[in-house]
């Protein structure tokens, strides 16, 4: 019946007309109940295929939520160690300034994170950086201090490749400082650049007027020829606040360092180096300290560059990230000084 039905009017109930019924009653009656059938089976095939689609989405969005949670919760060291115990990493990578990852915005919530998890018994500082902003890292510093005393959790900063600069100024708060034989540790003190362009852009004819309320109050504009003045204030800069980064490694590492020693000539030294004169209390890595760490486990809080899971940034916002900052910090030092 739903062969013929199909051969004179078409492959749905839907396209039958009144006109097209015969005349014969029973016949009428047989292509009604044709048509019913038809109707409730498309019905019924519809709903299938609905139902099936729902459950799909429904499982693909339950599926990718499980996997987000797990991510973040993992981050936040809830639940995901086999005995409690877990061993909190915040990575201090590539250069320290207001704009990069390194900086004391996404350093700071990192390691709160990491402290107040109640699975961390330990925090380590993951430090691979060649330095920055000395005011980013008093800030980390700073948060690094008072969340050792409120909560009496140690913390230990292990040096990768390099940490120099103000990535040591950090590095120096922690609890023991470790570092790899083949690190580049120390840099302690401070540099004060700037580009001197006013010969070249006067090869063009082009010379910039500044009007400055005092001699100094336009100094080391990279436009305009320096002046001895301003060379003195900027080297006299340089040293005061040098000078303070050396009377802060005294203070925080003094029974470590040795007698005598010039720390501040902004010398860098291999790991095995920076552990005799002081800098570093052990030679190990990431691996060393956790497996020294009985029954814990490693939960990383960031703030890496490219942050792993589902949900993580794509390719094109970590290339789009740091082409920005390159070219920033480009013009950055270009137009303007800039301490270190």
């Amino acid at each position: 019946m739903r062969n013929w039905f199909r051969k004179f009017f078409g492959n749905s109930a839907a396209d039958v007309s009144i006109d097209q019924l015969p005349g014969d009653p029973q016949l009428q009656n047989a292509m009604a109940n044709a048509v019913l059938r038809e109707l409730i089976a498309d019905q019924r095939s519809r709903r299938k295929w609905s139902f099936v689609k729902r459950v799909f989405l429904s499982a693909f969005f339950l599926i990718g939520l499980f996997f987000y949670l797990v991510v973040e919760l993992k981050q936040g060291g809830w639940g995901f160690t086999s005995n409690g115990k877990a061993i909190g990493v915040v990575r201090i990578e590539g250069d320290i300034s207001s704009n990069s990852m390194a900086s004391a915005d996404k350093v700071v919530p990192a390691l709160k994170k990491a402290f107040s998890s109640k699975s961390t018994t330990a925090v380590v500082l993951a430090i691979d950086s060649p330095g920055g902003s000395p005011v980013e890292a008093a800030r980390i510093s700073y948060v690094l201090d008072e969340l050792k005393r409120e909560t009496g959790k140690p913390a230990y900063a292990v040096i990768q490749n390099i940490g120099a600069s103000a990535a040591y100024m950090i590095a120096m708060h922690a609890d023991k400082v470790y570092a790899s034989q083949y690190s580049l540790v120390g840099s302690v003190g401070a540099i004060l650049s700037t580009w001197d362009v006013h010969e070249a852009i006067e090869n063009y004819k082009v010379r910039q007027k500044v009007f400055a309320s005092g001699p100094l109050k336009a100094m080391l504009n990279p436009f305009t020829e320096s002046t001895p003045e301003a060379d003195e204030k900027a080297q006299t800069l340089v040293n005061i606040m040098g000078n303070r980064f050396a009377d802060e490694l005294q203070i925080l590492r003094g029974p470590h360092l040795k007698d005598g020693f010039k720390y501040n000539s902004g010398e860098i030294w291999d790991g095995l180096g920076a552990k005799d004169i002081g800098l570093v209390d052990e030679i190990g890595t990431i691996e060393s300290i956790i497996s020294a760490q009985a029954e814990s486990e490693m939960v990383d809080y960031g703030p890496g560059s490219l942050k792993k899971g589902l949900f993580s940034a794509s390719i094109s916002d970590w290339f789009v990230q740091h082409l920005t900052t390159s070219v920033k910090n480009v013009l950055s030092g270009a137009l303007s000084p800039e301490v270190r």
